[in-house]
């Protein structure tokens, strides 16, 4: 370990290590991530899932290789007339020239005739630029010649391409409002016009670097990373390399103070805040890494990526940014620079006076604390779980706009119909079991191949609703009983009902793997039992806390969500426990280091003297980072930006200040058990007075202390 610190810190040999890394970073940018070929991302879903079985048996059918869009045809000023049907039905020669059977169907009219539809069959196109242009040319080609005739391109097709478009330039527009949001908070927690360059250029190459290791490394699990998984991959990565590089300045300006000589101030810097950094990353990392149980492709894809990149970001701030940093002298802190033999000031630290405070009425302190997280946590009792198509958007785009004019003139179904596969013998009864069945509009009998027929069924309710779920329930309970019961139910809303239920079946395997493994990492690296339950228990309620909070906030004007997507809930969980363990890990350690030779009680002051500043300002900055997600236009991600961020706020500024301090107070020695303290009550009681007078300082450091 010396060895390698030596190395990273030396005047000879420091440039080595930017070298490679420059070297290594140019032949990874280089390479790339080996996909030219931007591509929708697939569903994900398990192959046991039902909607999965119906789509592989539509393989079979002779419409296999085709899609369509939907085009829907109105006027604002009311009805359709025959002059307009007339127009729409002549649109629909030329449309016949971009479709995959070189024709299309005459133009649906609604009873009330305000809205006609238009069906047009297509080929399967994975490239998303692809998809886009031929967008552009369905509408360009069903508007033309049209006078205040408004046409809208919706149904799968336009869903697709709209979600695409979301996005579109969303990876440039996220990376460059992160870049703008961390470089100006990390001036003004330094308040010096160049030392934030180092960390911010050290941080912005490992997020370039971790995306295309994480698309090649997902890659070779046949896993594809979609626009929404990088754009948190880069948030991550950015958050939490940035917070690293926070507590390595950090520490490096304290040394400095007590070393003359800048690279052994370093190698006792990384010496110091090195475990932290390793059992911080190494939490998050493993965390995430559970994801790779999960049955969502999606899921797995996220967990991969973010795993990788956390893994990058430790690696650069405990390799490269050290030997970048020991090339310049103290000025680099100007004007603030750290002199060797200043006073010490962590003895000055308002944390460490607000830490004296607590431990004076820590059992009031507690509960104060635990009773602000329940009042925060009561949003909980509101919660709604579930978003459908419709509403996933912050901002309607094309294709919602047109599903919505459809839903009040069709069957609000009609544009994303459930499909029903068959044995061809049972195909009638299907049909006839189905007209019975609560929340079916129609169905009929579509195409066959051998031995399988295909059954197109209308709901009444809009696509992906709670009401269009239910009757997909009721469909396969009814289908169990007609024929030998092989009928499968699909479409798009089975789909999104298996998805909502394999998400389900994550959360249950992966939060209780989750709050395991950070149980161990915690147990292995504090050597204690009581500590890290204490944490977790602490960080559990911020989350819960956070979510309840989040929702208040949802339901403003401002926001006016109608419920949390399906997959917040498991994504914000990941991100909040284990980043927020971070900062009771880069509390707690040091705590852990000043109580060898201060006692629990001092050594949980001066350790959170000495952290927090960093902490907090490493936990408003990781804060605002998620908040960044809320520029996509999506809900999901806005919401796992916002309840993170609130999250990250209250294990910052909470938490990590007031409630782990305070449980630590209360449990005294046995705040380390099963390890015994070091010192003995009246040592510790003695030393601790030494500290609160101030002639600590005055005193030798104990051999132990000096030797770290």
């Amino acid at each position: 370990m010396r060895t390698l610190l030596r190395f990273i810190t030396a005047a000879r040999t420091s440039w080595i290590v930017l070298v490679v890394a420059l070297a290594a970073s140019v032949a990874i940018f280089a390479a790339g991530s080996g996909n030219d070929e931007e591509t929708a991302p697939p569903v994900g879903l398990p192959d046991s899932a039902e909607a999965a079985q119906v789509e592989a048996l539509q393989e079979q059918l002779p419409s296999a290789d085709g899609t369509s869009a939907l085009l829907v045809f109105t006027r604002e000023s009311g009805e359709l007339d025959a002059d307009d049907i007339a127009a729409i039905t002549e649109r629909t020669t030329d449309l016949a020239e971009l479709s995959s059977e070189d024709f299309v169907p005459p133009p649906a009219v609604s009873e009330d005739s305000t809205v006609a539809l238009v069906a047009v069959p297509l080929d399967i196109v994975s490239d998303v630029g692809v998809q886009a242009e031929r967008a552009d040319e369905l509408r360009a080609v069903s508007a033309e010649g049209l006078s205040g005739i408004d046409v809208y391109l919706s149904g799968a097709e336009g869903f697709e391409v709209d979600i695409a478009a979301v996005f579109e330039g969303a990876d440039f527009t996220l990376l460059l409002t992160t870049v703008i949001v961390v470089a100006v908070l990390l001036l003004v927690t330094y308040r010096s016009p160049w030392l934030w360059l180092v960390p911010l250029t050290v941080v912005g190459i490992a997020d370039g670097l971790a995306g295309i290791i994480a698309a090649r490394v997902a890659a070779a699990l046949g896993i594809v990373l979609d626009a929404s998984v990088t754009g948190i991959l880069s948030v991550l990565v950015f958050g939490a390399g940035t917070n690293y590089a926070l507590l390595l300045i950090a520490r490096y300006r304290d040394e400095l103070r007590l070393h003359e000589d800048r690279r052994e101030a370093m190698r006792r810097a990384v010496f110091g805040a090195g475990p932290a950094i390793l059992a911080s990353g190494g939490t998050v990392a493993l965390a995430l890494a559970t994801l790779v149980f999960a049955e969502l492709a999606g899921n797995r894809a996220l967990g991969i990526a973010c795993a990788t990149g956390i893994i990058v970001a430790m690696i650069f701030a405990l390799l490269v940014l050290p030997a970048a940093l020991v090339l310049f002298g103290r000025g680099l802190f100007w004007p603030y620079i750290p002199r060797f033999g200043a006073p010490d000031a962590i003895s000055r630290s308002p944390w460490g006076r607000l830490g004296r405070g607590v431990s004076k009425r820590p059992v009031t302190v507690a509960l104060a604390g635990f009773v602000a997280l329940g009042a925060l946590a009561s949003g909980l009792l509101f919660v709604q779980v579930g978003l459908s198509q419709n509403e996933r958007f912050i901002e309607k785009p094309e294709a919602v706009v047109g599903q919505e004019i459809l839903a009040e003139a069709f069957a609000a179904g009609s544009s994303s119909p459930a499909v029903v596969i068959a044995p061809v013998s049972d195909g009638d009864d299907v049909v006839s079991a189905l007209a019975d069945v609560e929340g079916v509009d129609e169905a009929t009998l579509g195409e066959s191949a051998d031995d399988i027929v295909q059954v197109d069924v209308v709901l009444a309710a809009d696509p992906e609703s709670a009401e269009a779920f239910a009757t997909i329930e009721r469909m396969r309970a009814e289908l169990d009983t007609v024929g030998d019961g092989s009928a499968l139910v699909g479409g798009l809303d089975a789909r999104a009902l298996d998805v909502a239920n394999a998400q389900e079946r994550d959360q249950a395997l992966v939060i209780p793997l989750i709050l395991v493994l950070v149980f161990l990492v915690l147990a292995i690296l504090l050597r204690s039992l009581l500590a890290p339950l204490l944490l977790l228990i602490a960080v559990v309620a911020s989350f819960f806390s956070a979510v309840g909070a989040a929702w208040f906030l949802f339901q403003t004007p401002l926001f006016g969500f109608p419920a949390i997507d399906t997959n917040v809930l498991l994504f914000s969980f990941l991100f909040l426990v284990a980043l927020g363990v971070d900062y009771s890990i880069f509390l707690v350690t040091r705590a852990k280091e000043e109580a060898e030779h201060l006692g629990v009680r001092e050594g949980m002051i001066r350790g959170l003297a000495a952290t927090g500043a960093v902490i907090t300002s490493a936990g408003i900055l990781l804060a605002a980072v998620f908040a960044v997600l809320g520029v996509l236009p999506l809900i999901t991600l806005t919401q796992i930006g916002i309840i993170v961020c609130i999250g990250v706020l209250i294990d910052t500024l909470l938490v990590r200040t007031v409630i782990v301090p305070a449980l630590a107070f209360i449990s005294g020695d046995r705040f380390w058990w099963p390890r015994r303290p070091t010192l003995t009550i009246a040592e510790a009681e003695a030393r601790g007075a030494n500290a609160q007078s101030g002639l600590l300082e005055a005193e030798p450091e104990p051999e132990s202390v000096a030797a770290r």
